[in-house]
């Protein structure tokens, strides 16, 4: 079946459609990616200037001293151990860290190091 100057009179004719065409597909998807970019870029833009809403702590130490702050319980200031509600001091006595000291410490001296 051979090609008759007919059928390549047509096919010339069409020659610029096709290529116009396939133009305009590569040119789209172009456009298409650019679109694209611009409401991703305009997302990005909103969540940089919106204010963002603070994630839920859960039962963490604040929770904690937001109770005691609400029954009118305060935790002691600098670690001192709280009083009565007399304002008195509590009666027990402030116990001192046991030193256990060698009796032999600092006595010998080891020469064969």
């Amino acid at each position: 079946m051979a090609i008759q100057p007919i059928d390549l009179q047509t096919l010339f004719s069409q020659m610029d459609k096709v290529g116009k065409s396939q133009a305009d597909q590569k040119e789209g998807a172009a456009i298409q990616q650019s679109l694209q970019g611009a409401v991703n870029q305009r997302k990005v833009d909103e969540r940089i200037r919106s204010v963002n809403e603070t994630q839920d702590t859960g039962e963490g130490p604040e929770k904690i001293k937001d109770e005691q702050q609400r029954r009118g319980d305060r935790p002691p200031a600098g670690g001192q151990k709280p009083k009565d509600r007399g304002g008195e001091a509590s009666e027990e006595p402030a116990e001192e860290a046991e030193v256990v000291k060698d009796p032999n410490l600092g006595r010998n001296i080891d020469l064969s190091g």
